[in-house]
């Protein structure tokens, strides 16, 4: 792909038609025609619909112009951090696993939420596909529940950034006797749990296993935002962290039977090594 095309269909999208990009970029209007239908001729594509001499934007056009302001924008942002200037508005890219806990995400970036020069972008995905995006330079930190190995290769730097407590809920309408006595009372109880991919889980079956005790699985939930609401809608105990339910315990929709004190769910925050870090990682990570 030629850059020069992109940057003159760019402008057509700015300035509403040949004419006037033209004007901005002063040059022939013929210039322009032909720099963007060189770029339709490399992408396969119109990029424009013409019609009563009015250009508008394709579907194809409404992608590349979507791509376009990423990759300029970029660019300005390139040049701003290369030549140590403050950046007017800095971006940060996130990555999130998929099943991590909204609340968790949300308390997270919270300082740079409300930060007034600051944009928050947060793609979600598989760790593997979104380290693949850490690795291209595509986002800035990665949200997840475990460490990730460093080596030479892939110099990542796993930070703890948080350690949630893990309790069982149930539905508030339920009434549960003051004593609950953990693992005994789980014998044949039905229980809503995280999928066996979980640590948790792992952690969680280990225990019951030395116990000898087998509760009755009614569902494997692996999205921790469908294990809050599968908790509300069942009539099982749910194995859950707490920042998880944190809103439903408080609302008295699900109420904590039982805290379990050899269960930690922890979070990291991983990024790369790079010489040029986000500045806005600083204010989440600290240093």
């Amino acid at each position: 792909m030629n850059y020069h095309h992109l940057r003159y269909f760019h402008e057509v999208c700015r300035a509403g038609g040949l004419k006037r990009a033209a004007e901005r970029l002063r040059v022939a209007p013929s210039a322009v025609s032909v720099q963007v239908k060189a770029l339709e001729d490399s992408l396969g594509t119109a990029l424009f619909e013409r019609t009563q001499k009015k250009l508008e934007l394709t579907e194809a056009g409404r992608i590349a112009l979507a791509h376009a302001e990423v990759i300029f924008r970029t660019g300005d942002e390139l040049a701003d951090t290369l030549r140590h200037r403050a950046l007017q508005r800095a971006v940060l890219r996130v990555g999130a696993v998929a099943t991590l806990s909204r609340n968790f995400q949300v308390g997270f970036l919270r300082p740079v939420l409300h930060h007034p020069d600051a944009e928050v972008v947060v793609r979600t995905g598989s760790l593997r596909e979104l380290l693949g995006q850490l690795r291209a330079h595509a986002l800035d930190l990665i949200l997840t529940n475990e460490a990730v190995p460093r080596d030479a290769e892939t110099p990542w730097f796993s930070r703890l950034v948080d350690e949630q407590e893990v309790c069982l809920v149930a539905p508030g309408s339920r009434r549960w006797r003051r004593r609950f006595c953990f693992p005994k009372d789980l014998e044949g109880r039905r229980m809503v749990l995280p999928t066996v991919e979980n640590n948790l889980r792992g952690a969680f079956d280990a225990m019951l296993e030395r116990a000898g005790v087998r509760p009755v699985v009614v569902a494997e939930v692996e999205d921790m935002a469908m294990l809050r609401l599968v908790a509300r809608e069942s009539d099982a105990l749910a194995l859950v962290p707490r920042v998880v339910v944190a809103d439903e315990l408080k609302a008295r929709a699900l109420v904590e039977v039982f805290r379990v004190p050899e269960l930690r769910e922890t979070f990291y925050a991983i990024t790369p090594s790079r010489k040029y870090p986000n500045p806005l990682l600083q204010m989440l990570l600290g240093r």
